[in-house]
């Protein structure tokens, strides 16, 4: 069953905890707490002898936090901050947990709420911070970044077809008044665009928003560290799952994954294996979990995601034989 949490409804939850298959007493690291889908789903299956550890950069998450403790049948307890620093404070502290599960990207919540800045659909400040108390935000950089900055992040993090019109015409208009809301930006964008491709692959300023909020919030730095923080917390035979919502995000967990189920790595016209090499982990899912055509329908936003799962099958270092 997939539980509403203050209207928003957890993708991939049912899959998620499939592959999770969390037990009664379990440590459970929920690394993207948001709205708490996830977790409360999760909270359920672990009951009064589980701990389910929340993670948010958020300072919006304290409260809703709270209000889902005071309600979870479970131990809770709650680390604020971005999860990659977190996640290596918890293995450094020698926290092991059953299970650990990222659901990256922006959250819904953050999205619906306009003034945070990060929907190109409504006019609001230009911000996309995910944590507001950081002094960085989408408007300092498109006011301060160079034509030749705003071309890469454009071409790496949105995948921008017109990463150089859009990226000129940013540097072309803020000289002539400064580009602080979503609105203003929204219409430099699409006139910087050419007419035909304004009307396919969806809204035109919706790679440039994904850019900029990668940008602002360090969320490709975030997983590259955060992914083997994650496995350094489970304990062996724990598990790890990660939903991605773009290519970037998923690309890394795949490879991330992917290296650490990798046994012998000899030479292929070897003919017997001298490296020793063995796989650290057993991936729980091949190619790649989506969203049902039923999920889909229901809610529109799971459409992009993918979850991707691994068991740890190695010790951790600190407790090895």
């Amino acid at each position: 069953m997939i539980l509403m949490t203050e209207g928003h409804v957890p993708v991939l939850a049912d899959e998620l905890l499939e592959v999770l298959d969390p037990q009664p007493g379990d440590v459970a690291i929920d690394a993207t707490f948001g709205a708490g889908g996830h977790a409360r789903l999760v909270a359920e299956r672990i009951g009064p002898e589980g701990l389910l550890i929340g993670i948010d950069r958020d300072p919006e998450a304290v409260e809703r936090f709270a209000r889902f403790a005071d309600e979870a049948p479970c131990r809770t307890r709650l680390e604020v901050g971005a999860f990659a620093q977190v996640l290596e404070q918890l293995a450094d502290e020698g926290v092991r947990a059953d299970i650990v599960y990222l659901d990256l990207g922006v959250s819904s919540m953050q999205i619906d709420t306009p003034q945070r800045g990060f929907s190109y659909s409504v006019d609001a400040p230009l911000d996309m911070r995910m944590d507001t108390t950081e002094p960085f935000s989408a408007a300092e950089l498109v006011a301060t970044w160079d034509e030749r900055q705003l071309v890469s992040i454009l071409r790496e993090y949105g995948e921008e077809r017109y990463a150089r019109q859009i990226a000129r015409a940013i540097v072309r208009e803020r000289e002539r008044e400064p580009i602080t809301t979503t609105a203003r930006l929204v219409d430099v964008v699409t006139r910087a665009v050419p007419t035909p491709a304004r009307f396919t692959g969806g809204h035109p300023a919706k790679r440039t928003f994904q850019a900029l909020r990668i940008a602002v919030n360090d969320e490709l730095g975030q997983i590259d560290a955060g992914l083997p923080a994650a496995w350094e917390c489970l304990a062996q035979n724990s598990r790890f799952a990660g939903i991605s919502f773009h290519s970037l995000e998923d690309r890394r967990v795949k490879h991330f994954l992917a290296d650490l189920a990798q046994g012998c790595i000899c030479p292929p016209d070897l003919p017997i294996c001298r490296c020793g090499h063995e796989p650290q982990a057993e991936l729980l899912i091949r190619g790649g979990r989506v969203a049902s055509e039923e999920e889909a329908a229901r809610n529109p936003r799971s459409t992009s995601a993918r979850l991707r799962a691994a068991r740890r099958l190695t010790r951790p270092k600190d407790v090895a034989a």
